[in-house]
């Protein structure tokens, strides 16, 4: 494990949390040179002492500040304190576990450990493929039936893969949508909720993206909303052509979840797919944090054009 992790610190350099590293990704800092040698020589942004730490294995000096908060309680009720600096805060990283909550209880049910997500979701996602295909091959499914019962048309099984597909793809679009405008809006400076939401919901991830307890959704939580999102299939369409959607958003999501922890502590081989992906968050974290919000996938990226731009790698003399 520790072994992953030093390959993933030396492969994060290059972000305004590290001032010497061997870069693996070209991430490359945008933090002004003055900055960086008041970084190098102890000092903060603000004239604030700093404790160095070698990560083992790494060769890498890893700068902390003292910082905003009080380490020792609970984070999650002093954030929204930070006011106009909680952006910035936010998105200078760690290497320290957080904790959220006073209560030890709803503290454990905010964090999971990454195979929590398959145990609990593809037995699920699973029996509902398989009900819903048995309720379509009953041939009595029909869409539009609300409108009118004379040209109403009979869904066969046939079309469950793809319904199945399709839900795959729009959980696609949803993940980078909720990525985008809900996880990465600048919550008001005045708005000390709207800080305290945006802290729980994502900016922790980012103060403290090496914190593996809480790199997939909890369980819990996690239950809430993959409710809602059945419920409202369920409202718009019929059972069976809603569900079969569903179950295929759903392994979506359970790829979603399992490719973020992969980008964050797995190693990819140099040139595959997840090794350009894992670049491509690696910068999303770092360096471009208002754009590259595909984790799964850079599709809606391309799309909706907030691909990350290449950065030309500089010559070796």
């Amino acid at each position: 494990m520790l072994g992953d992790l030093s390959g993933n610190l030396r492969e994060l350099a290059g972000s305004n949390f590290w001032v010497h590293c061997a870069c693996g990704f070209g991430v490359r800092s945008s933090v002004p040179e003055s900055w960086a040698e008041d970084r190098a020589q102890g000092k903060g942004t603000e004239g604030e002492e700093l404790t160095p730490h070698d990560w083992p294995g790494t060769g890498t000096v890893l700068i902390e500040a003292q910082d905003l908060v009080d380490w020792k309680k609970p984070l999650l009720w002093q954030v929204g304190h930070l006011g106009e600096k909680y952006d910035e805060w936010v998105h200078q990283p760690v290497t320290r576990p957080i904790r959220l909550f006073h209560s030890d209880l709803i503290e454990a049910l905010s964090k999971t450990v990454w195979y929590s997500v398959p145990i609990v979701w593809m037995p699920l996602m699973l029996y509902l493929s398989w009900s819903y295909y048995r309720t379509l091959a009953q041939g009595n499914v029909r869409l539009f039936t609300s409108f009118t019962t004379e040209y109403s048309v009979v869904v066969p099984e046939s079309v469950f893969p793809g319904l199945f597909m399709l839900g795959l793809l729009l959980w696609s679009l949803v993940e980078y949508l909720i990525h985008r405008f809900l996880f990465h809006m600048k919550p008001p400076s005045d708005s000390y909720y709207l800080i305290t939401l945006h802290f729980i919901m994502h900016g922790q991830h980012h103060k403290a993206p090496f914190d593996d307890s809480r790199l997939v959704f909890p369980p819990v939580p996690a239950s809430l909303v993959i409710a809602t999102f059945y419920v409202l299939l369920r409202l718009i369409l019929p059972e069976a052509v809603g569900g079969s959607l569903f179950a295929g958003g759903l392994l979506g999501y359970i790829l979603y979840d399992m490719t973020h922890y992969y980008l964050h502590f797995g190693s990819p081989h140099k040139g595959s797919y997840l090794y350009n992906m894992k670049a491509h968050h690696v910068k999303h974290h770092f360096t471009h944090q208002k754009s590259g919000f595909g984790i799964s996938s850079k599709f809606w990226d391309y799309f909706f054009h907030t691909l990350i731009p290449e950065e030309p790698h500089p010559k070796t003399q």
